[in-house]
């Protein structure tokens, strides 16, 4: 089949709608001509200090105005972005600058301290501040008219919570159907305005711009998320839809208070993992529509979604594929599960990953027919509802049984006390795995009394064998349980 070819987005974009808001910004708004001619500009300063087409540039950036602009600058010159983690080490920084091979670094003053190190350590690479780059002459950028939809566009490297992190290669039409997917899902309304509080260096904040560039649509960014100013700018700037992790979610029900969200306020996209029950009875009574998520650097943001009417008859349910993508439970004898017996999440789509940059052994591995192997384990009702149990690699085996740590999370911090959770598996003479949970909350909490709170609740083989009282519970940048840190804790605490 031939590529298929669309025409430069943005470029289309601000054909069609010049004069529509784009982009709203610490209270300053742009139009997608504004957008456009200001990335204009940085794309040619990018290609006066080197950058050709086809190259990969390290992206170390914060949420910014300046940070739409050079990452659209560069969409228009066609160098891939290699976005990098705000919170990673100048140790991992090199890593992922070296493995991407990418030939130029771009950063900001703000990350001055792990960028020397970075720059100290790479002698190939030419660093370029944003603020340098905007005091230089630009030359005349060679714009890039027309995109093939399987041209890279971005690297996001995953979050690595066992061994190193791997690229994931985002197409352009990765993007494009990611986009689709999700309009034919929340539909799409002209007066849309989407309210950014994650990062942008997550494909949950980068896809947001890419939807506000195929829709038309306002985007609303912040530099990080505060409840008060995200219940405001709602109200300021007619936000319709807001993405966010279930804490988020918290403090906006509970800074509401006995408030409501505007009527005209559509859709609470959440991400993360399933929410607790008490949270999403709360947002009903409070008239926030919640969409629960199932989604992945791999697959360019959602790929199943919960529309809300299901939100408590599907209580804990991701919900289903989006339209242009499809699902599968592979059993362990690699044969299609029935409904209701758990096995492997497979997922296939044109917003599914080609792969892992420079990495074809891991591709092969995690790639099949199409298919990518998620390392998720799940299964889907007889509906076709899907339901996440844990990742794979966290799976904990006692005595022949299969405990998913993200069961036994889901009911700690459903009790009042407990704020957050992280479960893993110990040895045991016995049974060859037990649980041990680590909880973060209130300080007077009775362990005794949590203990006859899980047994209620849980198969007796799935209680915790032990209770650790930690004042957090360790997260990368995108909010996954840091495993390992808590296997580190437990040997420190003598097991």
């Amino acid at each position: 089949m031939d590529a298929q070819i669309l025409p430069n987005f943005l470029q289309k974009r601000t054909f069609l709608t010049p004069d529509r808001p784009a982009l709203s910004f610490l209270g300053k708004t742009y139009t997608f001509s504004e957008v456009y001619e200001r990335a204009y500009t940085v794309a040619g300063q990018l290609q006066a200090a080197g950058l050709t087409r086809g190259q990969f540039a390290g992206v170390l950036l914060r949420n910014h105005e300046d940070t739409v602009f050079i990452l659209l600058a560069l969409q228009l010159i066609d160098v891939k972005a290699v976005i990098l983690n705000n919170r990673l080490t100048a140790e991992e920084l090199i890593w992922q600058m070296n493995d991407s091979t990418s030939a130029f670094f771009l950063t900001e003053n703000s990350f001055d301290e792990v960028s020397q190190k970075v720059v100290n350590s790479l002698d190939e690479i030419s660093a370029i501040h944003k603020e340098d780059l905007f005091r230089t002459d630009p030359a005349e950028p060679a714009l890039v008219e027309e995109i093939n939809l399987d041209e890279i566009c971005t690297v996001m490297y995953t979050s690595g919570t066992t061994g190193n992190p791997k690229g994931v290669l985002q197409t352009y039409g990765n993007h494009w159907w990611s986009a689709v997917g999700s309009a034919l899902n929340l539909g799409l309304n002209e007066k849309d305005s989407w309210l950014c509080a994650v990062p942008i260096f997550h494909i949950s904040g980068y896809s947001i711009l890419m939807r506000s560039i195929i829709y038309g649509m306002k985007m609303v960014l912040f530099e990080s998320f505060h409840e008060k100013k995200a219940i405001d700018a709602i109200s300021d700037e007619k936000v319709t839809i807001m993405s966010a992790v279930s804490t988020m979610l918290t403090r906006i029900a509970d800074e509401l208070k006995n408030d409501k969200l505007p009527e005209y306020f559509r859709c609470m996209l959440l991400g993360g993992g399933p929410a607790a029950k008490s949270l999403l009875e709360v947002c009903k009574e409070k008239g926030i529509p919640v969409y629960q998520t199932y989604g992945m650097t791999e697959t360019s943001s959602q790929i199943v979604t919960l529309a809300p009417e299901y939100s408590l008859s599907k209580l804990g349910s991701a919900g289903k594929p989006l339209f242009p993508s499809h699902l599968k439970i592979a059993a362990p004898n690699g044969k299609h599960a029935n409904p209701g017996e758990a096995g492997e999440i497979l997922v296939k789509g044109p917003n599914v990953t080609k792969g892992y940059l420079n990495r074809q052994e891991e591709t092969a591995k995690k790639m099949k027919d199409g298919w990518l192997l998620t390392g998720d384990i799940g299964y889907v009702d007889k509906e076709g509802f899907l339901y996440v149990l844990d990742r794979r690699s966290d799976l904990i085996i006692s005595g022949g049984e299969n405990i998913y740590p993200a069961e036994i999370e889901g009911v700690l911090v459903s009790h009042s006390q407990i704020s957050d959770a992280g479960v893993i598996g110990m040895k045991d003479d016995v049974w060859g795995e037990v649980p041990v949970a680590f909880i973060a909350g209130d300080e007077n909490l009775d362990k005794k009394e949590v203990i006859k709170y899980c047994l209620e609740r849980l198969a007796k083989y799935k209680v915790p064998k032990k209770l650790i009282i930690i004042n957090e519970i360790p997260r990368n940048a995108s909010k996954k349980i840091l495993r390992r840190k808590l296997r580190e804790l437990l040997e420190e605490s003598g097991n």
